[in-house]
């Protein structure tokens, strides 16, 4: 006589075996869980900088910053309040005096747009070297076309 199978039985697959395929939706579903937690928990990002500024107006001061004028003509000689320096040394004794004193002046350097660029650049730099931190270029709308 022969066999019947089972109806609802595949004929290759053995009845005894053990099962080879995973089922991978709770796996997926847990790990969707873990990442909206991830993103849940971790605190914004911002990009900015906070800082804590103070509040109201500043006291006024009673001392006026002190300035000192540093003119270069077209001729590159440079002037120290108006009186022209003899030589670079000179200029520089006169920036190590400025650094040393506690309330450092504000120096203008107002060179003339015909001054060579080395001039400017040196005043600038014996500035720098000496520790002058108040140099600012004053007059330089004449540089604008």
């Amino acid at each position: 006589m022969p066999r019947k199978e089972k109806q609802g039985r595949r004929s290759s697959a053995p009845s005894d075996g053990p099962l080879m395929d995973i089922n991978t939706t709770p796996l997926i579903d847990v790990m969707l869980v873990l990442l909206i937690m991830l993103i849940i928990t971790i605190p914004i990002q911002l990009h900015s900088v906070n800082l804590n500024m103070p509040t109201g107006n500043p006291p006024p001061s009673d001392l006026k910053p002190e300035a000192l004028r540093i003119d270069i003509d077209a001729l590159s000689v440079v002037q120290w309040n108006g009186e022209p320096l003899a030589d670079r040394a000179e200029m520089e004794r006169r920036f190590e005096q400025v650094a040393a004193q506690a309330v450092q002046p504000e120096v203008h350097l107002r060179p003339d747009r015909r001054a060579k660029y080395e001039v400017v650049a040196g005043v600038m730099a014996s500035a720098q070297r000496t520790g002058v931190s108040k140099l600012g270029i004053v007059g330089a709308e004449q540089f604008i076309p």
